[in-house]
């Protein structure tokens, strides 16, 4: 039997009065699950009902308070006049409430967390949400920390974090789209935009690459994210990724679109520019000046974390005679006795670094800082005297991990870690000619990447000088008039 039919051209089907209930075959589908209800219902005048839903995930106060006492105690017509429909709907407790239009809507559902009353002698249904509205309190952020500014979060709870948008965003403007995706999970997924700032390239793109996913799980925002990002392989994001309503409100008024994901506290934002990830929260609750020195100062710690192991590698190997004559005799005195080159001297003691950041991370939250810390100062200083790695190279790997932690974005951080190791491997085969054909490769390779058709690069390549302002340095808000020039098709005044 094809489960996607209507409800009364079965019942009209057959006229017999011989077909399988609607009631009976949701217990069938969901397999006489243990935490299935099925409650019979007496209508007044006449008729009967049934209440079925999984007492997992609705509110069971609701439905005893409220819809059993309604159905038990509101006298309505008869089920067979067409009216009773209109007036059941009307006079139902303040809840939504919906006809399913087949047998696999009301299974789902029934899945969703609604109570399906499906009337017996008309074999019809109606869906009531009565989900739980029980969800994780609203916290701080856990790896976006700010010192001045909101400290409130992302929850796993789907209608919190739309809510905490729409506390920041109150207008008519903004667009909610909801669609499902995952054949098995069927995962809600929410599209926002302002309608008169969003590029209407970019919102098609989203949506025919979230339509375009063919799956049958979404457990979290990171599966959405794989699926709709840019095909071309690259190392850096072309997405972001956030916990904190304060950043997406900020990037919907700026134009961009966001995808929230029921189950993930994590919002992913697009499209994003490279030079987005050198911008913090708390950029914008400093003073502007303030704000511009820690940019720049994020854009150098990017520098260290990329060249200061490889610069390291390509000057002892290759290029001694760059170093002034006393720090080449201290650096020869100290490898005297090092069985490694350089090379595979930096490389152990990055992986080693990498292993006790790792552990870090999984271990309870309590253990987890101090092993990072003491585990790195015990296993340097034990390299350093075993003789295993020498005194430079354990600073020069310090102040690597100590760049790599100024990145604002995690997944940003985790794009220069890979791009240490590959301008490690050009330093040892090539020295500083290596180093040069790397950087220049990295920039051509950031010049032609481009997230939802728009260049990675921007506003410097192409150059926009009005969107200056807020790119390398943040100009005083009062000099910010317009929104920026990548929605100059849809520009509006602030």
């Amino acid at each position: 039997m094809n489960d996607k039919h209507d409800f009364r051209a079965e019942h009209n089907r057959r006229p017999d009065g011989i077909s399988e209930h609607l009631a009976d075959r949701l217990v069938e589908a969901l397999g006489d699950a243990p935490d299935l209800v099925d409650h019979t219902i007496q209508l007044r005048p006449s008729g009967t009902a049934r209440c079925l839903y999984l007492k997992t995930l609705v509110d069971i106060n609701r439905i005893e308070q409220e819809l059993l006492r309604f159905f038990t105690e509101q006298e309505l017509p008869l089920p067979e006049e067409e009216r009773f429909w209109e007036q059941l709907r009307g006079r139902m407790p303040a809840a939504p409430v919906s006809e399913p239009a087949d047998f696999g809507e009301c299974v789902y559902g029934l899945l969703d967390g609604k109570c399906a009353i499906v009337l017996t002698d008309l074999n019809r249904a109606l869906l009531i949400d009565v989900g739980l509205p029980e969800h994780r309190p609203i916290n701080e952020p856990q790896t976006e920390t700010t010192v001045k500014g909101p400290k409130e979060a992302f929850t796993e709870c789907l209608q919190v974090n739309l809510s905490l948008v729409r506390k920041r965003i109150k207008s008519a403007d903004l667009r909610l789209e909801e669609l499902n995706i995952g054949s098995v999970t069927r995962t809600t997924v929410v599209v926002a935009y302002m309608r008169s700032l969003a590029q209407p390239e970019v919102v098609r793109q989203f949506h025919e690459r979230l339509r375009a996913i063919d799956t049958d799980s979404v457990l979290d925002s990171a599966y959405i994210e794989e699926w709709i990002r840019e095909k071309r392989p690259t190392p850096f994001p072309t997405m972001l990724s956030t916990e904190r309503p304060d950043v997406v409100a900020s990037h919907v008024l700026e134009g961009n679109v966001v995808v929230f994901v029921d189950g993930s506290p994590i919002v992913l934002i697009g499209p994003v520019t490279f030079f987005q990830f050198f911008s913090a929260p708390d950029d914008y609750y400093q003073r502007p000046g303030v704000s511009s020195l820690l940019r720049w100062l994020r854009i150098f710690s990017f520098m260290l974390a990329i060249f200061v192991p490889s610069l390291y590698i390509a000057v002892v190997s290759y290029h001694q005679a760059l170093l002034p004559t006393t720090l080449l005799i201290n650096i020869a005195s100290q490898r005297e006795g090092v069985p490694f080159p350089s090379y595979i001297e930096a490389t152990l003691m990055l992986l080693t670094f990498e292993v006790l950041r790792e552990a870090g991370l999984r271990m309870p939250r309590v253990a987890g800082q101090a092993i990072s810390i003491v585990g790195a100062l015990v296993l340097g200083q034990a390299a350093v005297d075993a003789g295993l790695v020498s005194p430079a190279m354990v600073i020069v790997v310090s102040i690597t991990a100590i760049a790599n932690f100024v990145s604002p974005n995690y997944n940003f951080s985790i794009s220069q870690r890979l791009l240490q190791f590959a301008f490690m491997a050009l330093a040892a085969t090539m020295g500083l000619f290596g180093l040069l054909c790397g950087a220049l490769f990295t920039i051509v390779h950031l010049a032609s990447l481009k997230s939802f058709g728009v260049p990675y690069l921007t506003p410097v390549s192409p150059t926009v000088l009005a969107d200056w302002k807020d790119t390398l340095i943040r100009v005083p808000r009062p000099w910010m008039k317009t929104y920026p020039q990548l929605n100059r098709k849809r520009k509006r005044i602030r």
